[in-house]
């Protein structure tokens, strides 16, 4: 059963920092590249980074550009999403995707950021 687990959201004040973690069971981790994506209420879902599937390529949009770390473990098939800076306006679910011959979402992680 292919499982994709988000966890490291939560509330944090703005300039402040979270580390998301994406678990992946079920398929051969090491063989996909994963993206990570958010969707602010009322907005449309967008890519903020992406990873190989060896961690030798990355990329992240301009909007985040500076402030995320994008990076995985093939011994622990988890992917991360070290996020600094952050912004009222990165209030969003964040959700991972694992990229290969299929393609597999996880459920997502609220983060908001306020004071």
């Amino acid at each position: 059963q292919v499982q994709l687990v988000e966890s490291g959201g939560g509330l944090v004040q703005p300039g402040g920092s979270l580390r998301l973690s994406c678990a992946a069971s079920g398929f051969i981790f090491s063989n996909y590249a994963m993206n990570w994506y958010r969707q602010a209420p009322g907005k449309e879902r967008e890519l903020v980074a992406s990873i190989s599937s060896t961690g030798g390529s990355t990329y992240y949009a301009d909007s985040m550009k500076g402030r995320l770390t994008i990076s995985r473990d093939n011994a622990k098939s988890t992917a991360y999403l070290q996020m600094n800076s952050l912004k009222p306006d990165d209030t969003a679910v964040y959700y991972c995707k694992a990229v290969g011959r299929y393609y597999y979402w996880g459920q997502g992680t609220q983060v908001t950021v306020s004071s």
